[in-house]
């Protein structure tokens, strides 16, 4: 389910995207395509959080996730 919103929100993001750069230009395609496409990472990455915070797990910030996870 995870992997099949992730790509709606990526072909959603070229279709518009693609309707931008048509009348904007290439540039502005681009940086509407990063801010939509990195807004819905950040609240699956929220998300994720918040559900590893409920189930009582010790949380990490990025620097610790770096540090001790390969993945």
């Amino acid at each position: 389910m995870k992997s099949m919103k992730q790509n709606l929100v990526i072909l959603v993001a070229f279709a518009i995207g693609s309707v931008i750069g048509v009348f904007k230009g290439h540039e502005a395609k681009q940086k509407f395509i990063f801010k939509l496409v990195s807004s819905a990472d950040e609240k699956q990455h929220l998300s994720e959080l918040k559900k590893e915070k409920r189930a009582g797990k010790l949380l990490l910030d990025d620097i610790e996730m770096a540090a001790f996870h390969k993945a």
